[in-house]
């Protein structure tokens, strides 16, 4: 990771932030709805980006880097997991639980 998103090399905040040229970075819906003048909407994403995001959250985000894990709520990571064919977050910890066997159809249950 790098300290300030401009540090980057591959990423589009240049652009975004101060409308340095890039011929791969195409304006998208959600960032031309950032103002209505190039100039607000550069304003509005480095004000956007700056937001400092809670060092519990960056820790997550690192643990999750560390072990390869997909970072989302649980339906993504599900999506995920669907798509790769194998696990994109943690295992469940502990033994799978028993199955109660289902009462003979002669049976009543009380």
């Amino acid at each position: 990771m790098v300290k300030q998103p401009a540090d980057y090399r591959w990423s589009s905040y240049a652009s975004n932030a101060s409308g340095a040229f890039d011929p791969l970075v195409r304006a998208h819906s959600a960032y031309v709805a950032l103002g209505i003048t190039p100039e607000q909407r550069r304003t509005a994403y480095r004000e956007f980006v700056a937001q400092a995001t809670a060092e519990t959250e960056l820790d997550e985000i690192r643990l999750h880097l560390q072990r390869q894990y997909a970072f989302g709520p649980n339906r993504f990571r599900d999506a995920i997991e669907a798509q790769l064919g194998r696990r994109a977050g943690p295992a469940k910890i502990g033994r799978p639980a028993k199955k109660t066997p289902a009462p003979d159809a002669g049976e009543s249950v009380l």
